[in-house]
């Protein structure tokens, strides 16, 4: 099934002609070896869909480097590109099996991220440290989105009072932070 030994010069010559860009050279090439290489992959992998993708690639490959050949024997030359070929596309074949494809689920909109870091990281951490009272204006009016007025109604408080405690709220919640994390200011800008 490998070329005799006789063919070896003239293998030589195809592979210079190839690397000159000749596709004749390259057929001529394919006719001579395909068949004892499909025979090698075959006894190698049982999967005759790999097995033409190996061949068809160690062909591109001839095509791509065949001015690297040394002037040996070019069915060996050949045998080592497809020996190669098939041991990459067996790893990557096993790579692909160990995949396993979860079914995506819905993604936590960038909303609801921030409001679980406000829960459970260190904000949610430093607003469990601060009185309660400060602690339920910053929940309405930053978490909740309310205004003012909103959170002067929901509170039951004088919105002058929600202004006030607001400020107090941030500068509690900033050096509660400052505990958890010194060198940081979580909350940016001044209080």
């Amino acid at each position: 099934m490998r070329p005799s030994g006789g063919e070896r010069d003239d293998d030589a010559a195809l592979l210079r002609a190839v690397a000159r860009g000749d596709t004749e050279a390259l057929g001529a090439l394919y006719d001579r070896h395909a068949g004892w290489l499909h025979t090698r992959l075959t006894r190698r992998c049982t999967d005759p869909e790999t097995v033409r993708e190996v061949l068809q690639d160690t062909f591109v490959t001839v095509w791509r480097s065949a001015g690297t050949h040394r002037g040996g024997e070019a069915g060996g030359w050949l045998w080592v590109i497809a020996a190669r070929r098939l041991v990459d596309a067996q790893r990557a074949g096993a790579r692909a099996d160990r995949v396993v494809h979860a079914p995506a689920g819905p993604m936590p909109s960038a909303e609801e991220r921030v409001l679980a870091g406000l829960e459970y990281g260190d904000v949610g951490t430093a607003l469990d440290r601060i009185s309660p009272e400060l602690r339920e204006v910053l929940r309405a009016t930053v978490i909740d989105g309310l205004t003012t007025r909103e959170t002067a109604r929901l509170l039951g408080i004088p919105e002058g009072t929600v202004k006030t405690r607001a400020l107090r709220a941030r500068r509690e919640l900033r050096a509660a932070l400052a505990q958890l994390a010194p060198g940081t200011d979580a909350l940016g800008g001044t209080a």
